[in-house]
């Protein structure tokens, strides 16, 4: 395992230095006294290999410090997107050492945590006990703890302000409590302005700016709603002021920082858009200028969703994956099953592409969540067990 650094200091009774090598292993120690009278402890060391820094390389991941390509499979826990704006703590359920094992238990490497842009922000209307500088040291505190457990985050903007009262609303409140079309330009830019200060230099934190567009349904058709994802600014059927991805990938790239950026697609993003197409055009048409050449796409799909089949996978997600890297930032069934995420798993596996399952969160149903467990010791739902079983296969 790489002990060669490790030394025992006599006086002490530590044992300090740095592990060389990523691991497991079982060690026994004995102790004797100036009698002759000795004993002896064993236990188990358990080093985890550092989190990837992660940048893009033409369509792929790549782990800067060892120039290897990386394919995240991960899990999304969700809560502080809703619990702080509800007035019920910043987060849904633990967020300690003994959860974060649990979900380390599945093979996972990445895990996405919403996030609300008023909690972050600190909002009059939040609890100042959940917002502000409370909700910013608990969300870096759970990175380090993710990243120190050789996990990557992915941060993800999901409740945004804005009144919003058009097809597909969510609710009709200008407050962050539910999901809009498009995040508003006054907290959304200051939002990600903020957290790129925050983890910049930590390139094992990805940054997906805004969870699921579904502009086009205020706008009425695909493109102005691909223009307003893109530009923002006025829109057609929105109320506020957007930021457009390409305003928030300036503010994310003012800071200095170089973290990859997630930008999902349209429809809740699990619309790619269809190369060629005028009428659906592709996102690769709309794609953000990045200076630092550090964008992937997003992509959400779920057996309830348009895109739900290897036919459109093919023809509108594949042909995003050959030219930049695509991250399934989530993906789950509704029917306490894995009949849909278990192949969709195998097709992202061929094409070497990285995914997330909606959600460890234990208080979520297998059917409305859904919910991959029913406890936090990382027990299945039966939707849950697909995906276990799955990540597991994948070994290390």
């Amino acid at each position: 395992m790489g002990f060669a650094r490790l030394g025992f200091g006599s006086s002490t009774g530590l044992i300090t230095g740095t592990p060389t090598t990523a691991g497991a292993s079982t060690v026994t120690v004995t102790v004797t006294d100036s009698t002759g009278a000795s004993g002896s402890a064993t236990f188990t060391w358990t080093i985890s290999a550092p989190a990837p820094q992660l940048q893009v390389s033409g369509n792929k991941l790549m782990n800067s410090a060892t120039g290897q390509q990386v394919v995240l499979h991960g899990v999304d826990r969700s809560g502080g997107e809703y619990a702080c704006v509800n007035g019920t703590g910043i987060w849904d359920g633990p967020m300690d050492q003994t959860a974060v094992s649990a979900i380390k238990s599945w093979n996972v490497t990445a895990v996405r945590v919403p996030l609300n842009e008023a909690c972050w922000n600190g909002e009059s209307y939040v609890n100042p006990a959940y917002a502000g500088a409370n909700y910013i040291s608990a969300v870096t505190a759970y990175v380090n703890l993710l990243n120190s457990n050789g996990i990557v985050a992915i941060l993800d903007l999901h409740w945004t302000d804005g009144a919003y009262t058009g097809l597909s609303a969510g609710c009709t409140s200008a407050q962050a409590v539910c999901q809009k079309p498009m995040p508003d330009s006054a907290q959304a830019i200051p939002f990600w302005t903020s957290v790129a200060n925050t983890f910049k230099g930590n390139d094992a934190v990805i940054f997906d700016l805004f969870n699921e567009p579904y502009a086009s349904r205020a706008t009425g058709s695909a493109i102005s709603g691909w223009q307003c994802w893109l530009n923002g600014g006025t829109c057609p059927g929105i109320s506020y002021q957007v930021a457009g991805m390409q305003a928030m990938v300036n503010a994310v790239r003012s800071t200095g920082a170089n973290n990859v950026i997630m930008v999902g697609g349209e429809e809740y993003a699990n619309d790619l858009g269809t190369p060629n197409s005028t009428s659906d055009p592709s996102i690769l048409a709309y794609l953000p200028t990045d200076p630092d050449n550090d964008i992937a796409v997003s992509w959400h799909s779920y057996n309830f969703n348009a895109c739900n089949n290897q036919s459109c996978w093919t023809s509108q997600v594949q042909p995003v994956i050959a030219q930049v890297p695509v991250i399934a930032g989530e993906i789950g069934e509704n029917d306490c099953a894995s009949s849909y995420v278990t192949p969709l798993m195998t097709w992202l596996d061929s094409q070497q592409t990285s995914y997330l399952a909606w959600a460890w969160n234990a208080d979520f149903s297998c059917k409305r969540g859904p919910g991959l467990i029913s406890d936090y010791n990382g027990t299945p739902t039966g939707y849950g067990a697909g995906v276990e079983s799955h990540l597991l296969s994948l070994g290390g």
